[in-house]
């Protein structure tokens, strides 16, 4: 029904506006980087190692209750468990050693550091059954991360993120032109690094399912600016004539229902997932969410602005390259 109202062609101009967007995503960039540098970034469980502990919220067991029954000081808050109902959630890593015994003390260094939040977690689960009658059944969830194996998941993450940016930049390259390919690319590491700026804002909470909503958010921005280069690149074959700058806007227009549509209904879904999904899911939409936006943006106002910076070469390709398609002079 909304189709109807929409138009059948717009004729926006945006690369009139390229400065305007070159100007605003140098400051968000900064603004990241300096986040990044100084507040870093709220690294959960998989990252930092430790544990998460969640436990059913009632009336005598509240934040102020566990908070209390600690053996030492710990992040303790509510969240809002997959049922809608109401959580403990308990964030702890490795107790001071002079609490884990004095077996824990003669342990070889490296043994410390694996037994260390095993010891910690037995420690907690013991002093919280003992002071407020828990049982295991109330013990939601008990996660645990060594220090070695979080150290080696946020390697992999980062080279994850690395290796899809590298082969993003590969594939556009082989599929395009240089041109092409260094815009696309230069628009994926636009988005990842202010979504991580403002991951860093929030403080909310990078782990697991972050780095799975970056990879897919890599996807996704690289998916609308393949659909945009297509065609600019069959705008240019078409128009040999026209100039570079009114070829990739008329480019834009073209997709441009197709890239709001696409987006509008990809993120009714997200939204959904954002209010509904529980404490566990709320990172990972967040950043999908952000990154759909951010990256229809970098499509029109970063990856088009530079290719029209950089020039295309298609003008020397004859148009019988293209199959089926007949050049126009």
């Amino acid at each position: 029904m909304l189709l109807r109202y929409w138009p059948e062609s717009t004729k926006l101009n945006f690369m009139n506006l390229r400065l305007g967007g070159a100007i605003l995503s140098v400051l968000m960039i900064t603004a990241s980087i300096f986040l990044l540098s100084t507040r870093g970034l709220n690294l959960g469980v998989d990252f930092a190692g430790g544990t998460v502990m969640e436990l059913q919220q009632t009336e005598t067991l509240t934040v102020e209750s566990v908070r209390a029954a600690m053996p030492f000081p710990a992040e303790v808050n509510t969240a809002v468990g997959t049922d809608a109902r109401s959580i403990v959630v308990v964030k702890f890593g490795a107790a001071d050693p002079s609490l884990l015994g004095e077996e824990f003390a003669t342990l070889a260094p490296e043994l410390q550091a694996e037994r260390a939040q095993q010891l910690t977690n037995e420690i907690v689960a013991s002093t919280l059954k003992e002071t407020l009658g828990l049982a295991d059944e109330d013990f939601l969830r008990d996660d645990s991360v060594g220090p070695k194996v979080s150290g080696e998941l946020f390697r992999s993450g980062i080279m994850a993120l690395i290796s899809a940016l590298v082969l993003m930049l590969g594939y556009i390259w082989f599929r395009f032109e240089w041109q092409f390919s260094v815009g696309a690319v230069a628009a994926l590491a636009h988005d990842v690094i202010i979504t991580l700026g403002v991951f860093s804002l929030l403080q909310l909470e990078f782990n697991l399912t972050t780095i799975a909503a970056l990879l897919t958010i890599i996807g996704y921005s690289m998916n609308d600016t393949v659909v945009v280069f297509d065609r600019v690149r069959e705008e240019r074959r078409k128009y040999k004539k026209m100039p570079d700058r009114q070829v990739i806007n008329q480019a834009l227009n073209l997709t441009l229902s197709r890239t709001l549509l696409t987006s509008g209904t990809t993120l009714l879904a997200l939204f959904a997932i954002f209010f509904l999904g529980g404490p566990v899911l709320r990172g990972m939409s967040f950043a999908l969410i952000w990154g759909i936006c951010i990256g229809t943006y970098s499509s029109i106002f970063i990856a088009s602005a530079i290719v029209l910076s950089l020039g295309m070469d298609l003008n020397k390709k004859p148009a019988e390259d293209v199959t089926g398609f007949q050049g126009v002079s």
